[in-house]
């Protein structure tokens, strides 16, 4: 957050706390958690993008790599074998491996989405900012599911295969995402031979989503377009308005 805000102060944008909103002239920029953003969305006048919460769970299995599905957290009780389970999009819950449905949280709505995956290993996990179908910065940030960041070498063989990677899933998956937008990707071990396969782990708000060791200059980029001012939505970016952040007043 101090890189991108940072980054703006230099661009000549002022920075304010979500506290000091009442302090905000001219159009309105969100960088922060879903809550707050939704609050105020409508009295700044921003419209806040963000995947649709089935847009991972309806790729085919050559871009996951797994089994996902969408479900409720009714669902995701019952489950009995260890699963990956994860909100979409807030943070209501850890994403993490639960051993079965006792171990989740039993104080939430029934009917809160989750996502419930196959159990696997990325030995290698990259977050990218994607802007009009291009990644416009990226980074590593975790090696078999430790953090540990680290710049994505552009011109590098594994940013070569990514990149070859994301545009096949582009090509058919894209006009489903919003045009700026995070895409977590990883290299999947393969448990029947050695080496890996390139996945999707999820795609992500701009606007919610740490930069980790990316370009700070071009992930602001994609941040201003994801959480912009309501009259600059494009029209292809209009069902991807997060609900509770209207674009009518």
């Amino acid at each position: 957050m101090e890189l991108l805000a940072g980054e703006a102060a230099g661009r000549g944008m002022a920075v304010l706390a979500a506290e000091e909103a009442d302090r905000a002239v001219g159009p309105a920029y969100w960088y922060g958690g879903p809550v707050a953003g939704a609050r105020l969305a409508g009295r700044l006048g921003f419209a806040l993008l963000e995947p649709a919460d089935d847009w991972l769970p309806r790729l085919p299995e050559e871009f996951t790599g797994r089994k996902v599905r969408a479900a409720t957290l009714a669902d995701a009780w019952a489950v009995t074998r260890p699963t990956f389970v994860k909100p979409p999009r807030d943070k209501s819950f850890a994403a993490d491996v639960y051993a079965d449905g006792s171990r989740l949280p039993a104080d939430l709505d029934p009917a809160t989405p989750v996502l419930l995956s196959e159990v696997v290993t990325f030995a290698a996990e990259y977050r990218l900012f994607l802007l009009d179908g291009r990644i416009a910065t990226g980074s590593r940030y975790a090696v078999f599911g430790h953090l540990d960041p680290r710049p994505l070498d552009e011109r590098g063989a594994v940013a070569g295969e990514m990149a070859e990677f994301v545009d096949r899933l582009l090509a058919e998956a894209g006009p489903a995402l919003p045009s700026a937008v995070v895409l977590d990707v990883g290299q999947l071990v393969d448990p029947y031979r050695p080496g890996h396969r390139w996945a999707v782990v999820e795609a992500n708000m701009a606007w919610f989503s740490h930069a980790y060791a990316a370009d700070p200059a071009r992930v602001l980029d994609v941040v201003l377009r994801a959480a912009g001012p309501r009259a600059a939505v494009r029209p292809e970016d209009l069902p991807f308005v997060r609900q509770g952040a209207p674009l009518t007043t």
